[in-house]
């Protein structure tokens, strides 16, 4: 089983990647930092004569690495009731990525891959993250991903995860799934 995490955090070992990390542990996997690209934001071209152009930016290493992957992983705290800007600019690509003549099986891979989102938030996430996983919900269904597992924890100060017992139950559970590869 290939998997691929995307980070959309820009703190280093903040809570959300200590969850993620929990959810994978002893899980081989590819961990992607959003903040270590450069990932340009999306020029709309859908409707313009010659469509979107090629970009010279980090974003083929996501092309790539999710036609590597049998599970994507997007690991995001919740900033403003939504996914990070790091990780909202990743997804809005997928726009560009679907159209994109030099991976013409992208689209059809997509819906083969398994997915998981991981939140982190303060306030209230497990009822104020949930508009967040109706956004991920849309966006795989629009692109005809299964939506397989989410999590949300509850943290806003480094390290405050750990206390979180429902949600490092959630992770250890997933773990279990991926270790014995019956996601």
């Amino acid at each position: 089983m290939n998997i691929v995490t995307f980070i959309g955090s820009s703190r280093p070992n903040g809570n959300t990647e200590y969850l993620t990390d929990l959810l994978l542990k002893d899980v081989d996997h590819q961990k992607i930092y959003l903040k270590d690209l450069s990932i340009k934001p999306i020029e709309d071209l859908r409707h313009t004569e010659d469509g979107f152009q090629y970009v010279d930016d980090d974003y083929d290493q996501i092309i790539e690495a999710i036609l590597a992957s049998d599970v994507l992983i997007f690991s995001t705290p919740i900033y403003w009731y939504s996914m990070t800007g790091l990780m909202k600019n990743m997804i809005d690509r997928f726009s560009q990525a679907i159209r994109d003549e030099r991976y013409p099986l992208f689209k059809e891979h997509l819906k083969t891959v398994k997915t998981i989102v991981v939140a982190v938030g303060g306030d209230d996430p497990r009822i104020k993250g949930l508009p967040l996983m109706q956004q991920f919900r849309y966006t795989f269904d629009f692109l005809g991903m299964p939506f397989t597992n989410y999590i949300i924890g509850k943290a806003s100060r480094p390290g405050q995860i750990q206390s979180d017992e429902i949600a490092l139950t959630q992770a250890k559970l997933l773990n279990d799934l991926l270790k014995n590869k019956t996601l």
